[in-house]
């Protein structure tokens, strides 16, 4: 039952399933300091797809209360604005097109919604990929899952394509059931050419992912981007599996089993594979949703993003040894 007194202090707020396991709770209060932004953290959490109201009554005291400031949205990203959305004032472009919102912001007394993830996607995806790669190694990109960040990585690259950067020609998306493909590749269409191919391949069972991974190029970048690791046991692929030589492997998830990680560490030295997890995600994640909510600059790199990120880090040392760590 969450608890909607009226702030004491400057407030931002987690919305979530399980706030309170997440790192984010130690991580705030150390941000808040280095930027002085005298500010305290509180989790909201709720069962996922729970009940219009209660997320009504959530975003509505977020509204009300002159020390609520803001909150960043996990999970119930959809399911919260669908129930909320004449609440707000002004949505932002990526929220109004993906009909979601990641982050809950005050302008006055307007209350402001946007969905931050295909901009901290994106953030993450460049860390990871030099520029130039794509183009010098022809390779693909594979999405396994057809989730909101994995629609959020391919918004981005299609901006960024169209923009005229360097992406992936070639983009294969792999999900278990249709429907969610079906909306991701209705989403694509509208949005026109983008110059990127896109391939949509249902694919129920961890073996069926395998077999689209076994024939990628050489070069190429495998995703997770289900919950498998995190929200429920296991790997989208099974031990069997083939990264691609000089490939890259992507785990959005960086807390929990891991088994995909684990898969694709074990191919690092005979496929000379580079294996990434979904920490500079979190980082990034978080960070852009505290510029908006307090209004000030957090730079996505440089000297003070990477102490937000060393501070960060200070906190996970026991949590990291015990895959415990909480994305988002």
């Amino acid at each position: 039952m969450n608890n909607y007194n009226s702030a004491k202090e400057r407030t931002f707020y987690f919305i979530g399933v399980d706030t309170g396991s997440s790192s984010i709770m130690k991580v705030f209060p150390k941000w808040a300091d280095y930027l002085g932004l005298n500010a305290a953290i509180k989790g909201f959490d709720f069962e996922p797809h729970a009940e219009p109201d209660a997320y009504r009554e959530a975003v509505d005291f977020i509204k009300r209360d002159p020390l609520s400031l803001g909150a960043l949205v996990t999970t119930h990203k959809l399911d919260l604005l669908k129930a909320s959305k004449d609440l707000f004032e002004k949505l932002g472009p990526y929220a109004s097109l993906l009909d979601e919102i990641s982050s809950i912001s005050k302008q006055g007394d307007s209350l402001w919604g946007h969905a931050k993830d295909p901009i901290t996607s994106g953030l993450s995806f460049e860390a990871i990929v030099k520029e130039g790669y794509w183009q010098e190694s022809s390779a693909d990109l594979h999405l396994i899952g057809a989730g909101g960040s994995s629609l959020a990585l391919t918004l981005y690259l299609i901006n960024k394509r169209k923009a005229g950067g360097d992406t992936p020609n070639r983009i294969i998306i792999s999900n278990r059931s249709l429907p969610r493909l079906e909306e991701m590749k209705e989403l694509h269409k509208s949005l026109g050419d983008s110059g990127i191919e896109f391939e949509y391949i249902l694919a129920p069972t961890s073996e069926e992912n395998d077999a689209v991974v076994n024939r990628l190029k050489s070069g190429s970048m495998v995703v997770n981007a289900t919950g498998s690791g995190k929200d429920r046991p296991g790997s989208p692929l099974t031990d069997n599996v083939r990264f691609p030589e000089n490939g890259i492997a992507w785990d959005f998830n960086y807390r929990g089993d891991l088994v995909f990680l684990d898969q694709a560490a074990a191919q690092k030295e005979k496929s000379s594979l580079t294996v990434e997890d979904g920490w500079l995600y979190f980082i990034h994640g978080w960070t852009r949703v505290t510029a908006e909510v307090f209004h000030v600059d957090i730079p996505t790199s440089g000297p003070k993003f990477d102490k937000l990120a060393e501070l960060a880090a200070s906190t996970q040392i026991v949590e990291a040894e015990t895959k415990t760590v909480g994305f988002y």
